[in-house]
């Protein structure tokens, strides 16, 4: 019996590698064709929020002038010449950025693969309960990063590239290893927030999470999600907003649903 199960662990071990080496292998696959498309890459994407022309830039500037508010309407230099100070920076980023872009276009497969490897271990009955769930969690997590990419980084980036308490004796030239990391870090990391329901579902499934608890601590979250619009956007009112609106959406779809999965002991 104890071989059995041995082999059996064993087995499970060599299925899950199995399952990410082919989500590897997906990710690999459509970094390259992101790499052969450094132009589209680099200027229209990762580079596109560090230029007044981004469309992000255009829209908050009509929403401006629609609402009146002309502290919307972005400015800041046309051209922000950022610094690369190793031999092999641009190569390094180039496949760096070929590596995200993959992931994020693989993002939906590689959930689908580490579905297929929990599935089986699950009842009949949990199986029907989260069917879809790969389609909600890739649509969650595109929803994330387009919301960080064409609203959060924007207005980050901006703030960030435009302040300046120092006068014309400093001007802000950063290096790109700091631009790419900060556009990096809210990208995927608010890609990752947006999956605040499944995590939720989840804790709320297993008796950590219930919905009084979330109730109770609304209050609490809608002060650390304003400190958190606060702190990424300009000091501007309606950017935060913007900000936070869709986080405490999120946090009220979590309540939802712990609502239905929760059981109380």
């Amino acid at each position: 019996m104890g071989e059995e199960k041995e082999m059996s662990f064993l087995s499970h071990l060599e299925e899950l590698r199995w399952h990410l080496v082919r989500s590897v292998i997906a990710i690999v696959v459509l970094a390259i064709v992101a790499f052969n498309f450094p132009q589209i890459l680099f200027h229209d994407i990762v580079l596109g929020p560090s230029r007044e022309s981004f469309i992000s830039y255009k829209l908050l500037c009509k929403l401006g002038s629609f609402l009146n508010m002309p502290s919307l309407c972005l400015k800041q230099s046309q051209l922000v010449e950022f610094q690369n100070t190793q031999m092999a920076g641009q190569l390094t980023y180039h496949i760096w950025a070929s590596l995200i872009a993959g992931f994020i276009l693989a993002f939906p497969y590689v959930a689908w693969e580490i579905w297929k490897f929990v599935k089986p271990a699950l009842y009949q009955k949990e199986k029907k309960n989260i069917s879809g769930l790969v389609l909600f969690v890739s649509l969650l997590f595109f929803l994330g990063v387009s919301f960080a990419y064409f609203i959060i980084v924007p207005l980050t980036v901006n703030f960030l590239l435009t302040y300046n308490v120092m006068g014309d004796s400093v001007k802000n030239n950063p290096l790109i290893s700091s631009y790419f990391s900060t556009v990096l870090n809210l990208v995927l990391g608010t890609g990752v927030i947006f999956q605040m329901p499944i995590f939720i579902y989840f804790l709320a499934k297993i008796g950590i999470v219930s919905p009084k608890f979330l109730k109770r601590y609304r209050k609490h979250s809608i002060v650390l999600i304003m400190i958190l619009a606060a702190i990424i956007t300009p000091p501007d009112v309606v950017s935060q907003i913007l900000v936070a609106i869709p986080l405490l959406v999120l946090y009220e779809i979590s309540i939802v649903i712990a609502k239905r999965v929760y059981k109380e002991p």
